[in-house]
């Protein structure tokens, strides 16, 4: 397998967005990646998932949400992180680009939100219905998308660990007001961070399955 791989930057607005694309050859979607607050790109975890997708045949976007200047500003007043609305206004930059870009014209879209990128991550699905084919949850804060969940009609996977009592009731709620089809999976043993042996590798197994079901422009090429 040749893969396609780049350091890009992703215009969003009045600023600019530092991002990674990988593109295995034959691609079936590419999968958008929505960190959590005070993480980056460079999220240890996301990368995990973001491989596993790769070696699944799947292309992936890691990219900032904020620029290094709003950074410096968050990691002391947190005004970023929580602004849902922000987030997801990047993730839609973040998915006019590459629905543009050559590497990734033609192929389906899913998002894949990690804690309150989550949030964002249903917030931006349920303004672009026509875009984005698939959301995958991990620990996510879909509470946060608030009235967005009822317009949401992309498939949904939501992950939370089976010990992340709070978040799993968050999850248990938003799914109550979610008309698409959803599905919520609990992983045992596991916390918000899916530190524990052999979590994050349930976490992205379930994300890779996800994804290839409903990024797959042929559905018999993903089995």
């Amino acid at each position: 397998m040749t893969t396609l791989q780049d350091e890009v930057t992703i215009p969003a607005g009045r600023v600019k967005l530092d991002g990674n694309l990988i593109v295995p050859d034959d691609a079936q979607g590419v999968v958008l990646f929505v960190h959590g607050s005070g993480s980056s790109r460079h999220s240890p975890r996301n990368r995990f998932v973001a491989q596993t997708l790769n070696h699944a045949g799947l292309a992936t976007l890691l990219f900032d949400l904020l620029t290094p200047e709003e950074e410096s500003v968050d990691i002391h007043t947190r005004e970023h992180r929580f602004d849902i609305g922000l987030l997801a206004e990047r993730l839609g930059f973040a998915t006019d680009w590459i629905l543009q870009e050559p590497a990734g014209r033609g192929l389906r879209i899913g998002y894949f939100g990690s804690s309150t990128g989550g949030g964002a991550a249903l917030v931006a699905a349920a303004t672009r219905p026509d875009d984005v084919s698939a959301v995958v949850s991990r620990g996510g804060r879909p509470d946060l998308a608030g009235a967005a969940l009822g317009k949401v009609r992309a498939p949904t996977l939501l992950i939370v660990g089976g010990d992340d009592d709070v978040v799993i009731g968050m999850n248990r709620e938003a799914m109550a007001q979610m008309r698409c089809e959803v599905q919520l999976e609990l992983i045992p043993g596991a916390t918000h961070l899916f530190e524990e042996p052999g979590t994050l590798e349930s976490v992205a197994k379930l994300a890779s399955e996800w994804f290839r079901k409903h990024l797959a422009s042929n559905p018999e090429r993903a089995s």
